[in-house]
């Protein structure tokens, strides 16, 4: 049995969960409603405030699948009543960010601005404190789209390992190496 698929999902209060005769799962909060497709041979099914999935047989891939949408509900609960946010740095000197409505507006050396307009699902802000590093502060009730939304800005600048200038995640370590040796 998978560790993980084997563990219930606490519905919190104010989520309704759904499972449609299509095998498809709803999850509606106060956040959102997002909705996944679950495979055939995997059961979900709802008891006592919890949700509990399950699996056909022992194939290698049904245990496969078992534990990876039992993750996935569990991050749409989790999103749907509390939120995902992620918090990125723009490290290098001029470098800004800003940000009107879904448009993000980058300035990360190059010789012209970068325009990014996100999806509405995800709302951003922007922080530039004095002697600090400008943040991007990105909000969401989708932990996919949130994710690959932050991915893709990254992308932009990636941290280098010299002189670690780039768009980096909060908290993130980057492994520098050592510049060019003196030779004597």
């Amino acid at each position: 049995m998978s560790r993980i698929g084997k563990l219930p999902i606490n519905i919190p209060v104010g989520v309704q969960v759904t499972v449609s005769d299509e095998n498809v799962v709803t999850v509606k909060g106060k956040l959102g409603e997002l909705k996944q497709a679950v495979n055939p041979t995997i059961s979900v099914k709802i008891e006592d405030g919890s949700i509990k999935v399950g699996r056909a047989s022992d194939s290698i891939p049904d245990r496969s699948k078992h534990g990876l949408y039992r993750s996935l509900i569990s991050n749409m609960v989790h999103g749907v009543s509390e939120g995902y946010k992620i918090v990125q740095e723009l490290v290098g000197v001029g470098y800004k960010a800003t940000a009107v409505g879904q448009i993000l507006e980058i300035s990360v050396g190059y010789s012209h601005n970068i325009v990014m307009e996100l999806p509405p699902e995800v709302k951003v802000e922007t922080q530039a404190e004095r002697g600090k590093s400008p943040q991007i502060i990105l909000f969401s009730h989708d932990k996919q789209l949130i994710g690959q939304v932050a991915a893709k800005i990254r992308s932009l600048r990636k941290p280098e390992p010299y002189k670690g200038k780039g768009i980096r995640y909060q908290g993130e370590e980057i492994r520098r190496k050592a510049g060019k040796a003196a030779t004597s």
